[in-house]
């Protein structure tokens, strides 16, 4: 079996000048927590994910600090957080995504995508042929494809 037997043909994706606004909202509606991000030949550029974006919110501390002093500086936090999360919304989405991307062509063998999702501990693959997206398999695409015929 191969990803094109298995993969997900309509793909969620954004352009590669879309704002992280336009990933949130994607996020949001479809219930999903990763996008390929595409040029205008719908070439894979770069992924980005619910973690990119939660690095990016996430509470930035240099030092270490011993509890009780944390304690007292997380209640002063809450206006940084949220201009960390007015200021991600206008960032280009290629200021945050990751710019190599593991993808794999449509004709690769399931139990491959399977060893790669499973040994880079990621979700979801990008699926490409002749270099231009289309598909995309999950670890539950993987699964369920995988048993389906013995269950």
């Amino acid at each position: 079996m191969q990803a094109q037997d298995i993969m997900i043909t309509q793909v969620y994706k954004v352009k590669e000048n879309d704002s992280v606004r336009s990933v949130i909202e994607k996020f949001i509606e479809f219930r999903i927590s990763g996008l390929p991000i595409v040029n205008d030949q719908n070439q894979i550029v770069a992924y980005v994910s619910d973690g990119d974006i939660m690095r990016y919110i996430g509470k930035h501390e240099d030092r270490v600090i011993d509890s009780f002093y944390y304690a007292f500086v997380i209640k002063g936090d809450d206006e940084e957080f949220e201009e960390r999360k007015k200021k991600i919304l206008d960032l280009n989405v290629l200021e945050i995504a990751k710019k190599k991307v593991l993808k794999v062509s449509w004709d690769e063998e399931i139990e491959n995508i399977a060893a790669i999702l499973g040994k880079r501990q990621i979700k979801k693959l990008p699926v490409e042929r002749k270099g231009v997206l289309v598909g995309i398999i999950s670890r539950g695409d993987v699964i369920r494809h995988s048993f389906k015929s013995i269950l």
